[in-house]
């Protein structure tokens, strides 16, 4: 149920945004209302000549993608405003993508992206990880329409996935801004540079769009959206939208299914000002996938999972969790007699699902021709649960195992206000942001049914989906965050072709945390995290960058910021975060402890042409204080260190090249190096007493030195054909890199089709705007190989299961009709 605060918030906020087109002027005679898709902060500063490139604004002849928002060319080239450095990546490379899916994925087309999951569309959130120059997805700040979407662990304290936050198909561009960020972004997390999400606006026009998918392992996926199209003079409108995912594991049992409400209110105040309101639901229920170590990879095969929905899975669960503890009855399958660790290979299940009611109220008014003020006032409420199937732990009817769950819960409310300020040649913008985030980690134990009453149909399994049944409570800690970000820019530009910026930001967070209840049998120890809090305080985060335009189509720009990421939220054993460890741990690291911080520097050079876009992009980055999850033991309940690993030195460069040398036809291609070390080497204590790890000049985890990506497409009349392939280069599991996760190849392909023209002859009407078929096959060369990694943590040394495998070739095909 949700609870009596959220629900107040939702209804007035609902009805102070429908009351805009009731108290607002109507516009005069004359007066131009915001087209679709306009940023009025953008206009209030044309006098300024932004760069721009040419093929920004050159629609596609012919594409499915034209429907969903202005079609906009995007690859290595990208844009990069004055102030910082930043690439948007639109609705067209989007839709070139299977509908449903995860828009991170499309950010892949970005050299020095990285994205991976363990189903295709990149839905599961348990499989799925970003990474973006060396940065992981906790430490990039991500914003939908600038209100928050938080640090992006699965158990996320202060946020949510960008795919739980709206549904793909809605959403119209993400700017993205590497290395550096933007001071003005919404977050406290953004190390590694900023993706900030931006929804579709409604149409001017009455309209409808319906989408529906069909794939490989009986995936089923359903969009519809309708647009009212302008309700009065002033151009009010909106649309709401109705998103359905269904689809089996592609190995193990049972399926995954997603749904999604979305609605967006747009209200034109005058010819330059605007009230927006953005509304959310997300409901997701799936069975996870089983993770893999390196050893089940080499010996395991490619389909080894939980074991429910398969043939006697309770009983193969059961009787594995019996030879785990020694115990009559006890046995192993056959497949799993040459793995290392056969009792953590399968667990009678892994679930994981959310409910998610995320919205917000923004304003953007013109004040005067010079100034603007823009504010946003959000709420978010969230309930996930995370289950998993423990032999580790007996039910106290004497079954092997139990029912483990994961219960984080998450009720926040904040505001961010800014005003922009434009005067001779300079636009100066200062803002605000405030955040309250409560935030509940939940642990539970259910007690699973003893076989013989499973058999003889007396008792039914725990449902890990839909838990109903009585529970220990292994531990609960409670948190409460106030966070505070305050900011000042100011862009100039002292001729018309160079552009500097200077700005800075002060951030100040701070978190306590109580201990509500504590099993010892699970937690082995006598008290964990609570009764204390932690501050970050970073008053002075300054920012500056510069670009210079010179000769046709040249450029050149640098960047560099100061940037830091707050102390992490987890609950006990569950993330990075000091909060997630023994209250002796807590109390000894409280003084200590730092916050992770960076230096970055960029330099960088584009070049556009008709036929030729180039850009060549260097960074360097000084990484203090990196903490890590650094784990050992089952993956049910590892022993879990939160280290300082030290400082990081980062080197890299991208190298992107995009021909279009005859009409129709575009070729891109782009390589990654980046060279990052861990500089200090990491002493802990062990059961083996004081040992020293050599990760001193180490390439950090997870993440790969070489990357090479290609992307090709032809259009041709109302056909178009495209492809993408990258290579991911070795990457290191262990911190010490005596364990790797081998390269690999990934290939995708695609057509399109436009029936518009010939359904329109056939049947002699007009009703329908567009009408598309799309085909896509995912990982054409079938490839095997790791995608996730570290989603259990990173060991120091060997082997440990926390790597999650890629979906072997997948086939999909929709369609696509306009109203």
């Amino acid at each position: 149920m949700v609870d009596r605060t959220f629900f107040v918030y939702l209804v007035s906020s609902t009805a102070l945004a429908f009351s805009f087109p009731l108290l607002s002027p109507v516009a005069k005679a004359g007066e131009t209302p915001l087209t679709n898709q306009q940023d009025p902060a953008k206009t209030a500063a044309t006098h300024q000549k932004a760069h721009v490139p040419v093929h920004a604004a050159r629609p596609h002849p012919t594409s499915k993608a034209r429907t969903i928002a202005q079609v906009e060319d995007v690859n290595v080239q990208g844009r990069r405003q004055a102030n910082w450095v930043v690439t948007p990546v639109t609705a067209a490379t989007i839709a070139n993508y299977v509908p449903g899916t995860n828009a991170l994925k499309a950010l892949t087309t970005l050299p020095g992206v990285m994205y991976n999951s363990g189903d295709p569309q990149g839905l599961n959130l348990w499989g799925q990880s970003f990474l973006m120059h060396g940065f992981d997805q906790s430490q990039i700040g991500m914003t939908l329409d600038g209100m928050p979407l938080g640090d992006q662990q699965w158990s996320n304290s202060n946020g949510l996935n960008p795919s739980a936050a709206i549904s793909s198909e809605n959403i119209t561009r993400m700017d993205v801004s590497a290395s550096a960020g933007s001071e003005g972004a919404a977050s406290i997390s953004n190390l590694g540079g900023t993706v900030q999400f931006v929804s579709r606006d409604p149409s001017h026009k009455t309209g409808a769009t319906v989408n529906q998918t069909f794939g490989s392992n009986a995936m089923f996926h359903t969009f519809v959206r309708a647009d009212s199209g302008d309700l009065n003079k002033q151009g009010t409108r909106f649309w709401v939208s109705y998103m359905r995912n269904d689809t089996d594991k592609w190995r193990g049992g049972q399926n995954q299914f997603m749904q999604q409400v979305n609605a967006k209110l747009l209200h034109p105040v005058g010819q330059k000002s605007r009230i927006t309101a953005f509304f959310n639901y997300a409901d997701e229920q799936m069975q996870n996938y089983q993770d893999y170590n390196m050893d089940m990879f080499r010996n395991g095969g490619y389909h080894i999972d939980n074991l429910l929905g398969t043939p006697n899975g309770y009983e193969t669960a059961y009787r594995l969790a019996l030879a785990q503890n020694g115990r009559p009855g006890g046995a192993v399958p056959a497949a799993y007699q040459k793995l290392q660790s056969p009792y953590t290979a399968s667990f009678y299940d892994g679930a994981g699902s959310q409910r998610q009611y995320f919205g917000g109220v923004s304003a953007d008014l013109a004040l005067t021709d010079r100034l603007r003020w823009n504010s946003t006032f959000y709420g978010h409420r969230s309930w996930e649960v995370g289950t998993v199937t423990s032999p580790l732990i007996e039910s106290t009817n004497g079954a092997p195992f139990v029912e483990q769950a994961t219960i984080p819960t998450t009720r926040r409310f904040g505001l961010t206000s800014s005003l922009t300020y434009t005067i001779a040649r300079n636009e100066i913008n200062g803002g605000v942001w405030y955040e309250n985030t409560h935030f509940n980690a939940d642990k539970r134990a259910y007690d699973e049914p003893l076989l013989e009453d499973v058999l003889s149909g007396a008792a039914r399994p725990v449902d890990g989906l839909h838990l109903t049944s009585d529970y220990r409570r292994e531990y609960e800690q409670v948190f409460n965050t106030n966070t505070f970000v305050a900011y000042l820019q100011d862009t100039y530009r002292p001729i018309d072709n160079v552009a500097l910026h200077f700005g800075f930001r002060s951030v100040l967070n701070t978190t306590r945390v109580g201990q509500l209840a504590n099993w010892e049998p699970y937690t082995r120890t006598t008290a964990i995290a609570g009764g204390a809090g932690l501050t970050t305080s970073k008053p002075f985060l300054p920012h500056i960058s510069g670009q210079w335009s010179f000769l046709p189509g040249h450029q050149v720009y640098f960047d560099i910021a100061n940037n830091v990421k707050v102390l992490p939220v987890s609950g006990y054993n569950s993330g990075a975060s000091p909060f997630a460890t023994t209250q002796a741990a807590f109390d000894a690291s409280r003084n200590s402890i730092t916050s992770e911080t960076d230096w970055n520097y960029a330099i960088g050079y584009r070049y556009h042409s008709r036929i030729l876009d180039g850009n060549v992009y260097a960074y360097h980055t000084d990484f203090s204080n990196r903490l890590q999850k650094i784990s050992s033991g089952s993956p049910n309940n590892p022993y879990t260190v939160i280290s300082n690993v030290g400082a990081v030195a980062m080197n890299g460069v991208d190298a992107g090249l995009v021909l279009r040398p005859v009409q129709g036809l575009q070729i891109g291609s782009s390589i990654s190096y980046d060279h990052a070390t861990y500089s200090d080497n990491v002493t802990q204590t062990t059961t083996n007493g004081i040992v020293t790890y050599g990760i001193k000049g180490k390439q950090v985890v997870a993440y790969p030195r070489f990357m090479y990506k290609g992307q090709i497409s032809y259009r041709w009349k109302k056909a178009e054909v495209h492809a993408d392939t990258q290579f991911i280069g070795q990457r290191n599991l262990s911190y010490t890199g005596d364990e790797k996760v081998p390269s690999y190849w990934l290939t995708n392909a695609g057509v399109r089709y436009d029936l518009t023209s010939l359904i329109g002859n056939i049947s002699g009407t007009s009703a329908f705007k567009r009408i598309s078929l799309d085909f896509n096959v995912y990982n054409i060369t079938n490839q095997h190989y790791i995608s996730t990694m570290g989603q259990n943590g990173f060991p120091m040394a060997g082997d440990y299961q926390s790597v999650v495998l890629g979906a072997p070739r997948q086939y999909f095909g929709s369609v696509q009709v306009d109203f």
